[in-house]
């Protein structure tokens, strides 16, 4: 339940010891954290012992950048046009930052095969320097995937760029996997604020930490990079979905969380495409993997290109835990408002809706 995955996360706040390095490296995985949020990520990422992917926080506030691990590549974007103090909040600042120093982008991403972009969506230099570095990803040949959390509703003027943000945002990844923190407070409404913002990142880094590890480090089942390029270069918008399970009835618990704690409000019913990465002690079987991820799973289109990935961890004995990334979903709110800004956008006889 979401409930232990918080306790599960606030126990386990302290940095975790690395993984051995795989000596196959042919596959080469970056991770950008852009803006305050994203760069959080990408900490989280560090702290969890991801290895296997070169991780960058690229930032216009200086001061934030220098409170980030040193084991952390870090890129100062628009020094000239900001002098190192953000973006106020305004994304075409944080676009004309990313462009300023676009050669420095380009040469932290390049040879890379796989790109992860992390952001906060309504805010200055996330909404508006992610577009311009996953388009740089992009243009080099990397599969791009972009992670980003969904501003509250209370924010308003963030929420009206956000939806901005992740419409160029799809032009520019081939998939947008979207946290909605409105859904965050729906699942853990009590929770202080900081612990919150802490689940929220740390799913973010289990989501592609997950994915870097099964496929650059040997796990009961691999995810390669093939079965990630099928699954997220079709330029859907996607979801992450987490849970738990524990004791006898440890896989029906996994399901059942992880299909209740969607972190953006849609429905698993005619989703075109899944990547589950599943988590157990050494008692995790074969079938009790694959039958978590049929019950994930059974309401998808009947054609959804699903991979997945099982990985033993000794102090999970006894437990199952599972982290979707579900693609081809609308959500009816984030739709719907992406919508109306595209009319507004346009003149009356060129709108569309942004499918």
């Amino acid at each position: 339940m979401m409930e232990e995955f918080v306790a599960s996360v606030l126990r386990n706040a302290q940095p975790a010891k690395a993984a051995p390095a795989s000596e196959e490296e042919d596959i080469k995985i970056s991770v950008f954290g852009v803006g305050g949020g994203g760069t959080n990520t990408v900490s989280r990422l560090m702290h969890l012992g991801v290895n296997g992917a070169n991780l960058y926080a690229a930032n216009t506030d200086k001061q934030h950048l220098n409170t980030l691990p040193n084991a952390i590549s870090k890129l100062l974007i628009g020094k000239s046009v900001t002098r190192g103090l953000g973006a106020g909040g305004f994304p075409e600042v944080g676009r004309k930052c990313a462009e300023v120093d676009k050669k420095a982008i380009e040469d932290a991403v390049n040879g890379s095969h796989l790109v992860f972009v992390c952001a906060g969506m309504g805010g200055g230099t996330g909404t508006g320097a992610a577009p311009v570095i996953a388009q740089a990803a992009r243009d080099q040949g990397a599969i791009v995937v972009s992670f980003v959390t969904y501003p509250f509703k209370l924010e308003r003027a963030r929420v009206e760029r956000a939806d901005e943000g992740i419409a160029k945002l799809r032009e520019s990844s081939d998939s947008v996997i979207i946290l909605d923190n409105n859904r965050l407070v729906e699942l853990v409404p009590n929770l202080p604020m900081d612990k919150a913002f802490m689940v929220a990142d740390e799913i973010l880094a289990k989501a592609v930490g997950g994915l870097v590890y099964t496929i650059k480090q040997p796990s009961l089942v691999n995810i390669d990079f093939a079965d990630v390029k099928a699954v997220m270069s079709r330029g859907d918008m996607g979801m992450i979905a987490v849970g738990t399970g524990k004791g006898q009835n440890r896989v029906t618990e996994a399901v059942d969380s992880t299909r209740k704690n969607k972190l953006v409000d849609v429905d698993f019913a005619g989703a075109k495409g899944a990547i589950l990465h599943i988590s157990g002690g050494n008692d995790l079987t074969l079938g009790d993997a694959i039958s978590a991820g049929e019950g994930i799973t059974n309401e998808m289109d009947p054609s959804a290109s699903v991979k997945w990935g099982a990985r033993l961890i000794p102090d999970y004995e006894g437990q199952i835990e599972v982290c979707a990334i579900v693609t081809g979903v609308t959500s009816p709110y984030i739709q719907a408002r992406q919508t109306a800004v595209a009319e507004s956008a346009r003149p009356k006889q060129a709108a569309y809706i942004i499918a």
